[in-house]
């Protein structure tokens, strides 16, 4: 077996075993809850952790400086 057809094994053995697991948890309710639960927290920590790091790059990138300025407060 070449090196290109053992890859391509190993790629639909794995697609497969996805598919199958997909299955098994999308028919299984408490699977499923565990797993929508799972992709909420996920989401929830990533897409806000990404969007941080993006202000703090955007600032940064700004030359802003981290102070406060008086007159800004005394608005």
């Amino acid at each position: 077996m070449t090196s290109a057809n053992a890859r391509t094994v190993a790629n639909v053995v794995l697609a497969s075993a996805g598919v199958a697991a997909a299955y098994v948890i999308l028919t299984t309710p408490s699977l499923r809850r565990l797993a929508f639960h799972g992709v909420r927290w996920w989401l929830g920590a990533s897409v806000t952790g990404y969007l941080a790091d993006q202000t703090l790059q955007a600032w940064a990138a700004s030359g802003a400086s981290p102070r406060v300025r008086p007159e800004a407060v005394e608005r």
